[in-house]
């Protein structure tokens, strides 16, 4: 919709993580730095944690479009509460091994072996795990295990591990952890971008979709978008997509102060909360609700006629505009929209 309307080639702020949109800010470009020196130690444990949004899953998907496949073989994992037999087995099946029906230690012994058979042909073994703070002691004293593989005194695999702050108190305080805690080489917490930094995310992921400078930004509207975002990453882009979508319709070529605070006033007021905090609503009934009776129009004169025919026709474009919002936010969330079904027929 807003793509066309301004010529875009791609949507800029989807949530889906793209390293083509990887944005080098000042803590991203610490946390690459941080896993640069990691990677060169060839061992243990690297943490990269973050708040919910804060662009790790972006980071990673950066660092697997960067990385040497020929001297890098990299496993992204994303665990799911796993205990730790399971963390065994997802591990080994990302590295291409059959795993129904096989005993533990057997496991690990092909695990072992694959890695040896890596080491051989010039590979080092990069395991990636997402949602870190999910896993119980149990997966991680696995992972623990796992960096114990070693050949001709090298390590045979290093992990990387990803996960919200309260990841970093898990690690820190959690008993039964020491061993790993030893083994964390580099560690790196993602911090907000800062309010100077709003301005060339936005330029750099608009350019990426092939941006022409239509709509051009007033620099109000990146402090605003930092102001309620507080910017975070992906609540710049929940924010962005809306606003570009609302200046799609409204036909505007310029998106200011304003353009942002309408749309941030509007998905607040779809919940009562910020927009950064929007739970999505279940169903669009309630847009609107109850529409009030409209005002007689027979009686009054033609001027008063024409003028209430326009409010009218105001109510109802503002009306489709928030159910046509709340519909694209459903699909961009990839969430089934309430009354209707998808059919491959």
């Amino acid at each position: 919709m807003y793509t066309d309307h301004y010529g875009l080639s791609d949507r800029p702020f989807q949530l889906t993580p793209d390293a083509r949109f990887y944005f080098d800010s000042r803590t991203h470009k610490k946390a690459m730095a941080y896993l640069g020196y990691g990677l060169a130690q060839g061992e243990g444990f690297i943490v990269v944690t973050g708040e919910v949004g804060a662009g790790k899953s972006t980071l990673v998907a950066h660092l697997m479009a960067t990385i040497d496949t020929e001297r890098l073989n990299a496993i992204n994992l994303v665990s799911t509460q796993v205990d730790g037999d399971d963390m065994l087995r997802l591990a080994a099946q990302g590295m291409g091994l059959a795993t129904e029906g096989v005993a533990k230690a057997q496991l690990l012994d092909r695990i072992e072996q694959q890695l040896t058979d890596q080491a051989r042909i010039g590979k080092r073994t990069l395991l990636i795990v997402d949602e870190a703070q999910t896993l119980p002691v149990s997966a991680l004293e696995e992972l623990r295990m796992l960096s114990n593989f070693q050949s001709q005194g090298r390590a045979l695999i290093q992990i990387f591990l990803l996960g919200q702050p309260e990841f970093r108190d898990k690690l820190d305080h959690t008993q039964g952890l020491e061993q790993l805690r030893q083994r964390v080489i580099a560690s790196h917490h993602l911090e907000p971008m800062e309010a100077s930094e709003v301005e060339p995310y936005i330029v750099h992921r608009m350019a990426v979709a092939g941006w022409q400078g239509r709509p051009a930004f007033d620099p109000a509207a990146f402090a605003a978008l930092y102001r309620h975002t507080d910017g975070i990453p992906r609540r710049i882009n929940q924010l962005a997509t809306r606003v570009l979508l609302y200046a799609a319709m409204e036909k505007l070529d310029c998106i200011d102060a304003d353009a942002v605070e309408t749309v941030a006033g509007d998905m607040a007021g779809e919940t009562g909360k910020a927009p950064e905090d929007r739970v999505l609503p279940l169903r669009v009934s309630a847009v609107p609700d109850r529409p009030r009776q409209p005002e007689p129009v027979h009686d009054l004169g033609a001027e008063r006629r024409v003028a209430v025919l326009e409010a009218r026709l105001e109510e109802q474009e503002a009306a489709l505009r928030r159910v046509l919002t709340l519909l694209v936010d459903w699909v961009e969330d990839g969430q089934e929209i309430p009354g209707y079904r998808t059919s491959a027929a």
